[in-house]
């Protein structure tokens, strides 16, 4: 990892182009857990190729926005959680259950029919891809095994603490394999732990530990209040945090820039870099590189600025591609300032 300090990154997903995907009808539905091939506009013959332009143009995005750790923009996905989800054996992909939402809604998911395994690497090509085409450092997202069987119908486990467990040891093989592919961080996605914390606190750390069992590398689990696009409520606090401090990863990412956080609750995870959400992605309003500073010196009461990696709030999906860049360059530009203003 770099040694650079208050390094930038980004959360996962990044713009995909008007001409790749129909951004209009994935922005009017909830997030897809199952697939939603209906909703890529390029011919199938052409559609692998042209994900591959996509994901060239986000990495070059980042670049010259100057982010340290980048990533595939999540280009080839329909959501952060499905291209896995449903790659998996035991999921019966032809008829999906129904769970509901963190919004409260019911949303077709992933049926659990027999014994969850991962028959096959899944983001491996997605990784090699990436390292091939950037010098910078690079990171690939996993959805986590608790959020997995939350968006979940399982119709074959006894419990789904069980259902869990195979989803962790699925995670476990992808996540070693993404590693020996070239990938500096691999982050797991938890925003359910957040949307559930009471069955969270049962074993979902449990389920981490077991994902990463084994793992050497850079590892960061992200726990966000949900797609501001999506979800329009923020919560003043989280109520699933400091059980991190228990879990193997060396990271945890965590929006403050649109929630307004109080971060003392930062100090409950000593042991740990802090992946700093500074950019509200519910607005499309650019912050000034100043703005980012300020949000960034509220973290440093209670985590050291050695310990911070300056991020978006969660993922950019739904933003447009001009505020989206907008958004990384002032990030960017605003850690510089206080990297500055530390080494000064």
């Amino acid at each position: 990892m770099t040694k650079k300090l208050l390094p930038t990154t980004v959360v996962g997903s990044y713009v995909q182009p008007d001409w790749l995907i129909d951004r209009e009808g994935l922005k009017g539905r909830l997030p897809p857990r199952v697939r939603a091939k209906e909703l890529w506009k390029v011919d199938q013959d052409f559609l692998e190729i042209a994900k591959d332009d996509a994901t060239v143009l986000a990495i070059r995005d980042m670049e010259r926005a100057g982010v340290d750790i980048i990533s595939d923009g999540e280009i080839r996905r329909e959501s952060y959680s499905n291209h896995m989800a449903t790659a998996l054996d035991g999921i019966d992909i032809d008829n999906p259950g129904t769970a509901i939402d963190r919004t409260g809604h019911p949303n077709p998911v992933p049926r659990i029919i027999g014994p969850i395994r991962r028959k096959r690497p899944i983001e491996v090509e997605d990784v090699k891809f990436l390292r091939a085409n950037t010098d910078r450092q690079i990171k690939i997202t996993l959805p986590g095994p608790f959020t997995m069987t939350q968006q979940a119908q399982n119709d074959f486990y006894q419990t789904d603490e069980a259902a869990e467990m195979d989803y962790a040891n699925a995670v476990n093989d992808e996540i070693k394999d993404l590693f020996a592919a070239g990938a500096d961080v691999v982050q797991l996605d938890e925003p359910y732990m957040q949307a559930r914390p009471n069955i969270a606190k049962k074993y979902a750390v449990k389920a981490i530990n077991a994902a990463l069992n084994g793992v050497q590398g850079d590892t960061a689990i992200h726990i966000c209040f949900g797609y501001a696009h999506i979800v329009h409520e923020r919560p003043e606090g989280y109520s699933f945090l400091p059980e991190l401090e228990e879990c193997s990863a060396k990271q945890v990412s965590i929006e403050t820039g649109q929630s307004k956080l109080d971060l003392e609750i930062l100090k409950f995870l000593p042991s740990k870099k802090i992946i700093l959400g500074v950019l509200d992605l519910s607005s499309e309003d650019v912050e000034t590189p100043e703005l980012v500073a300020e949000r960034i010196k509220r973290s440093f009461d209670n985590v050291e600025p050695e310990r911070v990696i300056v991020a978006p709030d969660c993922g950019m999906k739904y933003m447009s591609r001009k505020t989206a860049f907008g958004k990384l360059k002032a990030m960017c530009d605003g850690a510089q300032l206080v990297r500055e203003e530390l080494q000064s």
